[in-house]
């Protein structure tokens, strides 16, 4: 989680993430301080585990201001991505098994890449992101 953290707190212009779980309060921080200094951050998450999930995250984040729609077009949107800064020499994807959970860190067997110096695989990840938006809900707060 801390090189995670450390990713998003290095990102300049613009975080695109998809999460099917999120309870990782550090890595929510670090989103919402990318926010708020200016960075582009939009969240993509799996509607079913963002209503269900009363400890999530999602909702604090969304709170904090950064806009987030909910995928239901899948049984499970399963993806664990961050697109830092497509289109930069600096670009990177965060991938892997590591939902951005407390769990992921501390319980379970979880693998997570960092794939930086290839422009046109992070601008694949980018443009999958979008294809994702498309489909996705914004995210109604009550």
């Amino acid at each position: 989680a801390g090189q995670i953290i450390s990713a998003v707190g290095h990102a300049r212009r613009q975080v695109l993430v998809q999460a099917y779980s999120f309870t990782h309060k550090g890595i929510a921080q670090a989103l919402i301080d990318a926010h708020r200094r200016g960075v582009e951050v939009k969240l993509i998450a799996d509607r079913e585990q963002t209503e269900k999930v009363d400890y999530g995250l999602i909702p604090a984040i969304a709170a904090a201001g950064v806009p987030v729609w909910l995928d239901g077009e899948h049984q499970s949107a399963h993806n664990k991505v961050m697109v830092i800064d497509a289109g930069t020499p600096v670009s990177l994807v965060v991938t892997g098994s590591f939902n951005f959970t407390r769990a992921a860190q501390y319980k379970n067997a979880e693998n997570v890449i960092f794939l930086e110096g290839s422009g046109k695989l992070v601008d694949d990840y980018a443009i999958n992101w979008q294809s994702h938006l498309r489909h996705s809900k914004p995210l109604l707060m009550h």
